[in-house]
């Protein structure tokens, strides 16, 4: 891998827990393999375009990185209720790719979540789409979901990273008007599917936040470990385990 760049943001306002303060450790990097890609998962990092992220903060460590065990994973009541209710969309894996139909989902899902939960707009344009979700990375996936009783139509858009030993879900945005099918989920369900079918060991869901309401789901897809501390290099162990 190369490095660009490595910095430590200043302190701002936390996204999921508004009483604290939020900070990242940001690397800018290319050429990063997919076997490190692999450990840099396994240290708590995520990736959005060529910039590596994982929290920071000083005073704060609610953030906790979490992995499904996809050999062992049984989907509860309501998981699978969500994986049926999906069952009739058409979905398709592919390299990430940026056009007017997945911005304007975007923008419609976006809008619905500025109302509903207060979120601060957040215009996303061609070339910022293509950066975030499109750049060029031997690990990058996308997922998309069609509904093709409404002829074609484009409902849920989900990025993923696919390495060695893991998927790792990194963004998922759909259609308000599908809602009542838990696109979400049923995206989860399937990605743990996939990872088991290709004998990959894990499924990365991002961070754990005990206080946020919306990422309580991530607890939910079991057995799952959590990693105990952040190790400060690539070199050093990382410590995962069952809560």
């Amino acid at each position: 891998m190369r490095l660009l760049e490595r910095f430590v943001e200043p302190p701002r306002a936390c996204a999921y827990l508004p009483e604290q303060r939020a900070s990242l450790d940001v690397r800018v990097m290319l050429e990063v393999a997919p076997t490190e890609m692999d450990l840099l998962l396994e240290r708590g990092w995520r990736r959005f375009g060529p910039i590596y992220f994982r929290p920071a903060c000083a005073d704060c460590s609610e953030c906790v990185s979490l992995r499904v065990l996809a050999d062992r994973f049984e989907a509860s009541k309501s998981q699978r209720r969500a994986a049926r209710a999906c069952a009739r969309l058409r979905r398709v894996v592919g390299s990430p790719k940026v056009d007017s139909e997945r911005l304007a989902l975007y923008a419609k899902w976006h809008a619905t979540r500025e109302s509903a939960r207060g979120w601060e707009p957040n215009p996303q344009t061609r070339d910022r789409y293509e950066v975030e979700f499109a750049f060029p990375h031997p690990c990058a996936r996308e997922v998309a979901f069609y509904d093709d009783d409404a002829g074609g139509r484009l409902v849920g858009v989900g990025l993923f990273d696919a390495t060695p030993r893991a998927l790792s879900a990194a963004f998922f945005f759909y259609d308000p008007e599908y809602a009542r099918l838990s696109l979400g989920i049923a995206n989860v369900v399937s990605l743990v599917r996939e990872a088991q079918a290709a004998a990959r060991p894990y499924v990365y869901l991002g961070y754990r936040v005990n206080g946020c309401p919306s990422l309580h789901y991530k607890a939910a897809f079991r057995p799952h470990e959590l990693l105990l501390h952040r190790p400060a290099t690539l070199e050093a162990p990382a410590q995962w385990t069952s809560p």
